[in-house]
C-alpha cells in the first residue's frame, strides 16, 4: 500500500462535472489500496473573482484581510470535493490548511511554510479516510490565516508529501505533462517523459506555467517523487526527479515570459558602492531583480540595466527616483514591452556552442537581443514582446527539440 498525495488545480474542479471527475480519479487510487491525501485549489476563476469583489469595496485593503477573503475559495473546493467523494460511497474528510497543520510565517499574501503538524492527517489516514486538504493556506503563530502566494497549492502538496514521507506526489493540471515548449505556440512541441529537478526549476522560473518554482525547490530538497499529469486524460505524464538521461537531449525546453519590464539607470557615478545602493534599496521593498547588466565605466559614469516583473515597475521607479540624487544618475527609464525567451537543458553543460546556436536562430529571424543572462543549464535573452512567440518557434526549430 502506497501513500499518495494528489493535487488538483482550479480548472480541474471548475464545475460539478469536473469535481466528480476528480472524485473518480481520487477514489480509483483509493480502491487500489492506497492511502490518499488530496490538495485542492479554488474553483476556476474564484480567486480572481474574490479579488475583484475586494476592489469593489476597498482598493487598498490590508493583506491580512485579503488573506481572510482569498482563503475561502479553497474551503469551498474541499467541501464540494468531499461531498462528491461521499456520494460515490467512500470515507472522506475535508480539512482547511490550519486544520491540516500548516504553520507559516506572518508574511500575508506570500507566506512561507515553517512546519506541518501531520498528527491530524495521520489519524484520519489510520481511519482509512481520504483526506482532502485546502491548498494555498495556513496559520501563523498569531492564529492569523495566511496564504502562500501564486502557485501556493503546488507548494502545499509537495510540502505535505515531504512531511508525510509520501511515496509520490501527483500534480494534476489541464495539460498532460511538461512540454519542450508551449504547444499553443509550437504545435510540434514534444511531451517529456522525465525531467530533472534543476531543469524543471529553471523552466518554472522562466515562464513555464506547469509547476510553481517553490514547489520544485521543495521537491528537490526533500527528494519528493513528482509527476505532472492531466486531470482529464488518463495517460502517463512527466516525472520530475534528480537524474535523467540528459545526453540524448541537448535542450529540454524553450520558454517565454512576458511578465517582464526593463529598468535602465543611465549615467551613474562610476565608484564603489553604487550597485549596492541600488539593489539593497530594492531588496528592502521585496522587489526581485532578475537579469542585470552593468556597462563599462566611461567618463566617470556607468549604466545599470536590469529586469523586474511588470507589477513591480511602479514601486521600482518610485524607489529609484527617490535615490536618484544620491546615485548621481542622469536618467531612469523603464520599458514594459519586453519578453524573456530562454532555453533550458542540463545537457548544455558539456556542449559548447549552444548559446551561439540560439543567437543564430534569433539573427536569422531578424530578432534583436536587448540583454543576455546565462547559467550552466540555461540561456535567457530579453527581446521585444512582439517577437516572443516567433522567437520560441525558431529556437525550437533550430535545436530540433
Amino acid at each position: 500500500m502506497a501513500l499518495i498525495v494528489q493535487k488538483f488545480g482550479g480548472s480541474s474542479v471548475a464545475d460539478a462535472e469536473r469535481v466528480f471527475n476528480v472524485a473518480g480519479r481520487v477514489t480509483d487510487a483509493y480502491k487500489e489500496g492506497n492511502s490518499v491525501v488530496v490538495v485542492v485549489s479554488a474553483q476556476g476563476d474564484t480567486t480572481d473573482d474574490l479579488i475583484e469583489k475586494a476592489r469593489e469595496i476597498n482598493t487598498n485593503a490590508s493583506k491580512r484581510e485579503m488573506d481572510m477573503l482569498l482563503s475561502s475559495g479553497e474551503q469551498i473546493s474541499i467541501a464540494l470535493l468531499a461531498m462528491a467523494i461521499q456520494k460515490l460511497g467512500f470515507p472522506v474528510i475535508s480539512l482547511t490548511g490550519w486544520q491540516a497543520g500548516f504553520v507559516t510565517d506572518s508574511r500575508s499574501g506570500d507566506a512561507r511554510i515553517q512546519t506541518i503538524n501531520t498528527e491530524r492527517i495521520a489519524a484520519e489516514l489510520d481511519r482509512r479516510n481520504i483526506v482532502v486538504v485546502a491548498g494555498f493556506q495556513g496559520l501563523d503563530r498569531f492564529d492569523n490565516i495566511t496564504t502562500l502566494g501564486r502557485g501556493g497549492s503546488d507548494t502545499s502538496a509537495v510540502a505535505l508529501a515531504a512531511a508525510l514521507k509520501a511515496d509520490k506526489c501527483e500534480i494534476y493540471t489541464d495539460v498532460d505533462g511538461v512540454y519542450t515548449a508551449d504547444p499553443r505556440i509550437v504545435p510540434d512541441a514534444k511531451k517529456l517523459s522525465e525531467i530533472t529537478y534543476d531543469e524543471m526549476l529553471e523552466l518554472a522560473s522562466l515562464g513555464a506555467n506547469v509547476l510553481h518554482n517553490r514547489s520544485v525547490e521543495m521537491a528537490k530538497k526533500y527528494n519528493v517523487k513528482l509527476e505532472v499529469k492531466s486531470s482529464f486524460e488518463r495517460i502517463e505524464g512527466t516525472v520530475v526527479k534528480e537524474v535523467t538521461n540528459v545526453e540524448k537531449m541537448l535542450i529540454r525546453g524553450v520558454t517565454r515570459d512576458n511578465n517582464v519590464a526593463r529598468i535602465a539607470i543611465i549615467g551613474l557615478d562610476d565608484k564603489p558602492g553604487v550597485a549596492f545602493k541600488v539593489f539593497s534599496a530594492l531588496a528592502k521593498e521585496n522587489i526581485n531583480v532578475d537579469m542585470i547588466l552593468q556597462s563599462i565605466g566611461r567618463e566617470d559614469s556607468k549604466d545599470i540595466v536590469f529586469t523586474v516583473t511588470k507589477d513591480n515597475v511602479d514601486k521600482t521607479m518610485a524607489v529609484l527616483n527617490e535615490l536618484k540624487p544620491a546615485l548621481g544618475a542622469k536618467e531612469i527609464q523603464h520599458r514594459d514591452d519586453m519578453s524573456k525567451v530562454s532555453i533550458v537543458g542540463a545537457g548544455m553543460v558539456n556542449n559548447p556552442g549552444v548559446a551561439a546556436g540560439m543567437f543564430e536562430a534569433l539573427y536569422d529571424a531578424g530578432i534583436n537581443i536587448h540583454m543576455i543572462s546565462t547559467s550552466e543549464i540555461k540561456v535567457s535573452t530579453l527581446i521585444n514582446v512582439r517577437n516572443a512567440e516567433k522567437a520560441v518557434q525558431v529556437i525550437h526549430d533550430k535545436f530540433n527539440v
